[in-house]
């Protein structure tokens, strides 16, 4: 069974990117494209654990939706430190780590992001 706290969690960050979502607008193309890093940001909600403890195991789901961003690490990279992002307590040193934890191959090692580097 799993711990109520998770449950917890995740449903704080779906809670945070609706709201958001819902009060940002979109003026042209950015890093996502037509789409904001806020809404993007809905897309990983399965990692949501996995964004704040690095001894926490990183499920399927959240490294299908890293592998599908990761094709525009410059998307990726604005999701993980979107301002949704860090109010739903994600951590982007330990976010940045997911991609590898995932043990995607084709990931971005080496990219910058912010004052982070993909490992």
């Amino acid at each position: 069974m799993e711990n109520p706290m998770s449950y917890t969690c995740i449903l704080v960050f779906l809670v945070i990117l609706g709201i958001s979502g819902f009060n940002s607008g979109v003026n042209g193309a950015g890093e996502c494209g037509k789409s904001s890093p806020d809404r993007e940001a809905f897309k990983l909600a399965p990692c949501a654990i996995a964004a704040q403890d690095e001894n926490a195991p990183v499920s399927s789901q959240c490294c299908q939706a890293v592998k599908t961003l990761g094709h525009n690490p410059a998307c990726l990279c604005a999701v993980m430190l979107s301002n949704t992002a860090k109010s739903s307590g994600v951590k982007p040193e330990i976010a940045i780590t997911i991609p590898k934890r995932c043990n995607l191959a084709d990931r971005p090692v080496g990219y910058r992001c912010g004052a982070y580097t993909l490992p």
